[in-house]
């Protein structure tokens, strides 16, 4: 696989001989942007808040998501756009000056860093096993050869992150990931179709649990942790830091508006399905890891492997996009001025890219679990990127082409986001 190390980082302009990205490219990207960031924990929201209640807090996210992410665009191509407002951070700029371009690249940093680390655990407990000191679970690498030192977890996550992930993480345009991304989507369908197989089957057999339609109430303190499944969801929409990469290698943004909506579509029935079928396999023992409940069930072993490596495959093949929006927010965080990335400095690119792949590499091996810290950082950091951000260029109106409409909207996004995330971040540590 060769590298696109030579290629201008987040171009604001696709050149002719290059041609503009397909806006099926876009749709696998953006899928695998949502798909990636939310498919491990949202069945177990349907645990908190009943079957119901899950499938409409997941058409709300989604369509909210889409609507924000117009205002992004609108803003962003509307009028004399400049390379400036070709990035989150530029938009921000124009609307709040310097505060809002830190504010929108710390919280894409945050964001972006800690799932890169979440995703290389998961990847390590699926090859290496994890032991929580609760719970033993052997990983797929020691149950088939015993173990050995070199599929401990720093050697098999050594070889994944050297042989596997930095190919991936060296290319410089998104549109050059849309075959990885492709197969990314194929592998999340994969896992739902096998969850729909083991459900029928249990089903069959007189073993599926049964699910709860609305939420079991049986007290104040148990309405205000349904706010806890809140920023699951959002985290499970949240893409918004690479909608200008993606955008600008379309070159129409009305390109950008079909393959946002086909992949909220299409990423929403996953989430559902994922989540209903592993809901009626494993009922309120539904871990916020369902990869947990496939390990620990022993109706076919060999099953159980394949749903833990193709998802294991599924986070390999969306780290790169999480990195792709991650090195780009550093860049115009620390060389604003300069633009050291896009103008094709190809030594700070390939060390910026070797540091952070590096640093995610060391954290996941030191760090057992991150969890909670996603809790809260779902609350926070992410639900900004989301709708908060948004809302307030919306309001801040720099280019005056708001309608009354949408500021109605933003102000309604920005109220349901304060009191959601107010509500989750005091019932999670009152919990």
């Amino acid at each position: 696989m060769t590298s696109d190390a030579g290629v201008p980082l987040l171009p604001t302009r696709i050149k002719k001989n290059e041609g503009e990205a397909s806006i099926s490219g876009a749709v696998f990207n953006v899928s695998t942007t949502i798909v990636g960031a939310g498919i491990m924990s949202v069945p177990a929201t349907l645990k908190v808040l009943g079957v119901i209640p899950a499938f409409s807090l997941i058409i709300v996210v989604a369509v909210l998501a889409d609507i924000s992410v117009n205002f992004l665009l609108r803003f962003t191509y509307s009028g004399d756009s400049t390379a400036e407002t070709a990035t989150y951070g530029g938009v921000m700029r124009e609307s709040f000056g310097w505060v809002g371009s830190f504010l929108v690249q710390i919280s894409v940093i945050i964001t972006n860093l800690g799932g890169l680390i979440v995703f290389l655990i998961i990847i390590g407990d699926v090859l290496s096993g994890s032991d929580s000191g609760e719970s033993l679970h052997l990983g797929v690498l020691q149950e088939w050869f015993g173990s050995h030192w070199w599929n401990a977890r720093p050697c098999a996550l050594l070889f994944v992150v050297v042989f596997v992930l930095l190919p991936l993480v060296l290319f410089r345009r998104v549109e050059s990931l849309r075959f990885s991304s492709a197969v990314s989507v194929f592998l999340a369908v994969v896992f739902v179709c096998i969850s729909f197989v083991m459900a029928i089957s249990a089903l069959f057999h007189g073993k599926t649990e049964k699910p709860r339609l609305f939420p079991d109430l049986d007290g104040q303190s148990s309405f205000f942790n349904l706010f806890t499944a809140v920023p699951v969801i959002v985290t499970a929409f949240t893409f918004h830091f690479n909608v200008h990469p993606i955008s600008s290698e379309l070159g129409k943004p009305s390109k950008m508006k079909v393959a946002t909506r086909i992949s909220l579509v299409l990423c929403a029935v996953i989430y559902f399905s994922v989540g209903f079928f592993g809901y009626l396999l494993f009922g309120d023992s539904i871990a916020s890891d369902i990869l947990v409940n496939f390990d620990s069930s022993s109706t076919s072993p060999l099953l159980n492997d394949v749903v833990r490596l193709s998802y294991a495959l599924h986070l390999v093949l969306v780290y790169p996009l999480l990195n792709f929006s991650l090195r780009g927010n550093i860049d115009e965080l620390l060389f604003f001025k300069k633009g050291v990335l896009a103008s094709g400095n190809n030594f700070t690119f390939i060390s910026l890219t070797s540091t952070l792949l590096a640093l995610s590499y060391l954290a996941a091996i030191a760090i057992p679990d991150i969890w909670i810290f996603f809790q809260y950082v779902g609350s926070t950091t992410v639900i900004s990127i989301a709708f908060i951000f948004p809302a307030a260029i919306t309001l801040r109106d720099v280019r005056g082409i708001s309608s009354t409409r949408d500021k109605v909207i933003a102000v309604s996004m920005v109220i349901l986001a304060v009191v959601t995330s107010t509500i989750s971040i005091t019932a999670n540590i009152y919990s």
